[in-house]
Parts: structure tokens; C-alpha cells; sequence
């Protein structure tokens, strides 16, 4: 069992920045999903458990930047250049590897809300 603790968050205006951290009590891969309202949850980025490997959806992709501290099992997604569209609740992830976190994710944070302002 994976115990996941996100913090971060909070409301920006269009082009600012925001930093999520997710806490892991256990080495693993790790990575964010997002929801907005009437929408499906998407997948936004994952890192392996080393942290030699990373995926990003197209959307995110040259704005968002996911990194680990191994020592602390934390991983942090650096979203800049934020859009109004980013706006959702964003849920950090665990599974073994990148790929199954990406489509069937195990364990899952409480989730933390982004709101970018236009």
C-alpha cells in the first residue's frame, strides 16, 4: 500500500506559475492526473521511480516539468506558462512503472485544486 500526500495548489492568473508536490511513503513511479468540472480525469505527467524517465500529455508539454527527490520520495510538477484551461483538480498517482501509471494508476492523493484565472 502506497500512501500519497499532495500539497500545493491555489489559484493563479493566466501565464503564472504553480509548484504540486505529492509525498510518497514508498519508492515507485509517480505522476499527476487532472479533472475539470463535467470532464473526464486525464492523464498530465508521469516519472519513473529513478527519475530517468518522464511523460507528458501533448496539452502540458514544454510548460510542465515533473522532477523527484529520491531521498524524500517526492515528486513536483512545476506548471508554468498556466492557461485557464489548466483549471482542475489535480491528483497525484502511483503505480510500478510509468506506463501503468498512465493507464491504470494504484494509488491515489486526495487531489488539489488549480485555478488559473483569465
Amino acid at each position: 500500500q502506497v500512501q500519497l500526500v499532495e500539497s500545493g495548489g491555489g489559484l493563479v492568473q493566466a501565464g503564472g506559475s504553480l509548484r504540486l508536490s505529492c509525498a510518497a511513503s514508498m519508492s515507485t513511479a509517480m505522476g499527476w492526473f487532472r479533472q475539470a468540472p463535467g470532464k473526464e480525469r486525464e492523464f498530465v505527467a508521469a516519472i519513473s521511480a529513478g527519475g530517468s524517465t518522464t511523460r507528458y500529455t501533448d496539452s502540458v508539454q514544454g510548460r510542465f516539468t515533473i522532477s523527484r527527490d529520491n531521498a524524500k520520495n517526492t515528486a513536483y510538477l512545476q506548471m508554468n506558462s498556466l492557461k485557464p484551461e489548466d483549471t482542475a483538480v489535480y491528483y497525484c498517482a502511483a503505480a510500478q512503472t510509468t506506463a501503468l501509471l498512465r493507464t491504470t494508476p494504484k494509488y491515489w492523493g486526495q487531489g488539489t485544486q488549480v485555478t488559473v484565472s483569465s
